[in-house]
């Protein structure tokens, strides 16, 4: 979910609009100004039919998030941290920390989403009976109960990553599967269902329908890609628990001073040996780091004019890692911030480091290993 944007917080979760958000934004409100609306309600002004429509479209993401919210405390009350809520092209995804304790609370978490989503529609079904002389106000309202109502039986579809899905797991896992086998069986079914939403679309596009066959065959090629890394992110957390950043740091790391010009680390580490960061540090004493990034800053035809300490990160700026941190947690927190390599640090005394080409030789040996 990178490319988001931060609105602000809800309940300590930070609710983000991603990139894509504002590209399906501006199709709903197109579709509903200017196809959904004058279809069905003829005679308003077209001004009418825009602010309408925005309102609609505007109260559809609010449901989308609603239908997360629910998801969201549920979890915070089961003691599952929370990080965002993020709105994109697909609707809306819940990013939390961990996976669920127990079957019962992963249960309770997933089907709190559809039963908000079932709430709200049944409450825009109250709101247009209350007023079926105002078209205005009904218009929008028997809309967003049929979508609500469908976003609930949309994700009760038993596929992961849907919020069936994990009912499913749920069930799986409370009937004596363990956690990853039954987000196995759940991955497998979210497949199966992928590719029927991938062969409707197809067939609708062949019968005419192109556009809307090509959506939902766009969603059926989303799903089976989410239900597949999905089940990849849980053997991850499988392959890394109990692992410490300290079982996989690296303890030779270069060291150079701070005085090294620039052009002559290249020649010497970079070209040479094929390193990618290195340490500075003058009597032991850590000042920072320095990356090709950083190398790349400066122009080739002025690296001599440089040191090693003139384009270094200092330390105080750096991304690090205590030697006891949950290697899951440290990779998560070095994807967030886009780092792929990180020191590992005790008091202000350099242990090591960890990069993600150790990362990925760790976890591929495991692998080859059956661990």
């Amino acid at each position: 979910m990178r490319g988001s944007i931060t609105l602000g917080e809800i309940l300590g979760i930070a609710i983000r609009l991603h990139s894509s958000w504002f590209l399906i934004a501006a199709l709903v409100t197109w579709s509903l100004a200017g196809g959904y609306f004058p279809q069905e309600y003829p005679g308003w002004a077209a001004a009418t039919y825009w602010i309408v429509g925005a309102v609609t479209a505007i109260l559809f993401f609010a449901s989308v998030l609603l239908h997360e919210l629910g998801h969201s405390v549920l979890a915070l009350r089961e003691k599952v941290p929370v990080r965002s809520i993020t709105l994109f092209i697909f609707g809306g995804v819940a990013q939390i920390s961990r996976e669920p304790p127990t079957a019962g609370a992963e249960f309770r978490i997933a089907i709190a989403g559809p039963l908000t989503s079932l709430a709200l529609a049944g409450l825009f079904g109250l709101l247009k009976v209350a007023v079926p002389g105002d078209a205005v106000l009904a218009a929008p309202a028997a809309y967003l109960a049929r979508i609500n109502l469908g976003l609930a039986l949309f994700n009760l579809i038993p596929g992961f990553p849907l919020d069936g899905g994990r009912v499913l797991r749920s069930l799986l896992w409370g009937l004596g599967a363990n956690f990853r086998s039954a987000t196995r069986w759940a991955s497998w079914a979210g497949r199966g269902v992928a590719f029927l939403f991938i062969l409707a679309g197809v067939g609708q596009m062949f019968l005419g329908g192109f556009l809307n066959g090509l959506w939902i065959a766009f969603i059926g090629w989303f799903l089976n890609n989410a239900a597949e890394s999905s089940y990849q992110q849980v053997v991850l957390r499988d392959t890394l628990a109990g692992v410490t950043a300290a079982d996989v740091m690296s303890r030779e790391c270069l060291t150079v001073p701070s005085d090294l010009p620039l052009d002559r680390l290249v020649e010497d580490h970079v070209l040479s040996a094929g390193r990618r960061c290195f340490f500075i540090a003058d009597s032991g004493d850590l000042q920072g780091l320095i990356t090709l990034h950083n190398i790349k800053a400066v122009p080739s035809d002025r690296r001599d004019g440089f040191t090693a300490s003139q384009v270094m990160t200092p330390v105080d700026a750096l991304f690090r890692a205590r030697p006891d941190e949950d290697l899951l947690s440290l990779l998560q927190r070095m994807d967030e911030a886009d780092v792929n390599q990180v020191p590992v640090m005790d008091n202000g005394h350099l242990l090591g480091v960890i990069t993600r080409e150790h990362l990925l030789r760790y976890m591929r040996l495991r692998s080859d290993l059956g661990i």
